[in-house]
């Protein structure tokens, strides 16, 4: 019985996010670490009077996990370092996130909650997915949103604190609202608008809310985006016609000297050289002045005179109606 009840506990979950995080006590690591670890990150200069001013706090706060942290003002890093009273051997990784995000332009009240087991950090880089600078203030202004209601709106259903700062994002909060805020962020600087990944998100937790659908696939209630994005490249004029691939490279071309020896150019003496090359050119010139001519020429040449039908031949007249009209006239004349 105890080995079939080791087998179920051990065998595999559907569902790794139900499992709870065992807490990590002093008593469980009784000799401490054998080895000295240490982590520094710089900061630039606009944080410097904040690190001065919040410094002491930032010691406090790491003291109590017996981590030792120096500021370096003229070199302009923070360093942590394990000491021998230190028993959490992940606690080191997690004083790192600290300076990282204090670096980062995240405020030492939000910071200090990393070294919470729960709690996670996430310094996403965005600046390698857009090359053009446009499209990458663009896109990063659209994660924030209309005054920073997109950002507000992430924070609220994931649990996270989101910070954009330059070419980065920090994210700060639960394992699962942490690995949410990347995937948005990631997909925003792909050009897929925030509001799309909001919106499933916000049905995901109504979903999880109904405890008839909680153990259900949810694909066919989540929207489905197609991008509408038409390519606005211009076809060229005329396609180029790919040849068939062969791996045979093509035949080498022949040389000046292949082609003269072909013609037997190349055998000639300087002289017939001469006399040949004076020739071509009698020839062209030539052909230049005749051009020349024959262009001169149509100048003078009459151009094409279009032939006018004559009206006499479509005349109808009737002859009948003209003799009554002059007998008419002639017996007026008569009577007078």
């Amino acid at each position: 019985m105890s080995s079939s009840k080791k087998s179920e506990k051990t065998g595999p979950i559907d569902n790794a996010w139900s499992l709870k995080i065992p807490e990590f006590k002093e008593e469980d690591n009784p000799h401490r670490l054998l080895v000295e670890s240490s982590f520094a990150t710089m900061f630039p200069k606009y944080r410097e009077q904040y690190l001065k001013e919040h410094w002491p706090l930032i010691q406090k706060a790491l003291d109590e996990h017996h981590i030792k942290a120096e500021l370096d003002l003229i070199e302009g890093s923070m360093t942590v370092k394990t000491t021998r009273k230190t028993w959490d051997p992940y606690i080191i990784v997690k004083a790192r996130d600290v300076i990282k995000l204090m670096a980062r332009s995240v405020p030492f009240e939000q910071a200090v909650r990393v070294l919470q087991d729960d709690i996670t950090a996430d310094i996403i880089k965005i600046s390698s997915f857009v090359r053009n600078k446009e499209k990458f203030v663009k896109r990063r202004q659209r994660l924030i949103g209309p005054n920073g209601c997109n950002l507000k709106s992430i924070e609220l259903l994931t649990n996270c604190y989101v910070v954009v700062q330059g070419q980065t994002v920090s994210a700060l909060g639960p394992y699962k609202g942490v690995q949410q805020v990347r995937k948005i962020v990631q997909d925003t600087m792909k050009n897929v608008h925030p509001v799309y990944s909001l919106k499933t998100l916000m049905l995901k937790r109504e979903l999880s809310k109904n405890p008839k659908l909680k153990n259900e696939n949810w694909e066919r209630y989540l929207p489905k985006y197609t991008s509408k994005n038409i390519s606005k490249r211009k076809e060229p004029k005329k396609k180029r016609e790919k040849k068939p691939y062969t791996p045979f490279p093509p035949p080498q071309q022949e040389s000046k000297i292949d082609k003269a020896m072909a013609s037997g150019e190349y055998f000639l003496k300087e002289e017939q050289k001469r006399a040949k090359r004076k020739k071509e050119l009698e020839a062209k010139h030539e052909e230049a002045t005749k051009k020349r001519q024959e262009r001169r020429a149509q100048a003078f040449v009459p151009p094409e005179e279009k032939l006018v039908e004559s009206e006499t031949g479509k005349t109808d007249i009737d002859i009948a109606e003209i003799k009554k009209k002059v007998q008419q006239g002639l017996k007026k004349h008569n009577i007078k």
